[in-house]
């Protein structure tokens, strides 16, 4: 019986040990190491789809798709956080594929991450990461608002388009495919 006890008393203990959970706006001073920043109202699965647009000829593709839990470390400590990912295919007017990162799995290359940073329920427009082409070029920030049910818009705006030979060798494809504009609208297929 005592042995009964002490086994209850250990399961209470370890599920009262929960990691915190947060919304997904909590400031970064305001996280605690570990915690969970959670998708508590759904505000992002009304992004998740696949989405098509065409961009002087090219055609676009976008698959967005919700992550739980993914590990985002900071200089001062580790969480955890809901975000979206983009993976993207664009293809120019005759059907080639001139860049896809539909099957790359995140963070498994330096490059080519596109992972939600932030939402803003008022305005219904979620804030995204890009890593950048091959040596990073590119890099900056991506907003998607969500305009009606089937549509979105499209900002990019990147932080650096210029690299040079030392950083990135001469051989490498420097081309940034995705649309470099503002007011772009993708249509969910």
């Amino acid at each position: 019986m005592k042995r009964f006890m002490i086994f209850c008393g250990f399961v209470v203990v370890i599920s009262s040990c929960k990691a915190q959970q947060l919304p997904l706006n909590t400031s970064l001073d305001d996280i605690p190491a570990n915690a969970h920043l959670k998708d508590l109202n759904n505000e992002l699965l009304s992004y998740v789809g696949n989405y098509k647009t065409n961009f002087q000829g090219n055609n676009i593709y976008l698959f967005i798709t919700k992550v739980e839990d993914k590990l985002e470390k900071s200089a001062n400590k580790n969480y955890y956080t809901d975000a979206l990912i983009i993976k993207y295919i664009v293809k120019n007017p005759s059907g080639i594929v001139l860049q896809d990162t539909q099957n790359m799995v995140l963070n498994d290359q330096t490059f080519f991450n596109i992972v939600s940073m932030g939402i803003r329920p008022a305005s219904g427009s979620v804030t995204f990461y890009y890593d950048g082409t091959n040596c990073g070029i590119g890099w900056g920030k991506i907003i998607l608002k969500k305009l009606n049910a089937t549509q979105i818009s499209w900002e990019y705006r990147p932080n650096s388009l210029i690299i040079d030979s030392v950083t990135c060798p001469t051989s490498t494809n420097k081309t940034v495919y995705l649309p470099v504009t503002k007011d772009l609208i993708f249509t969910k297929q």
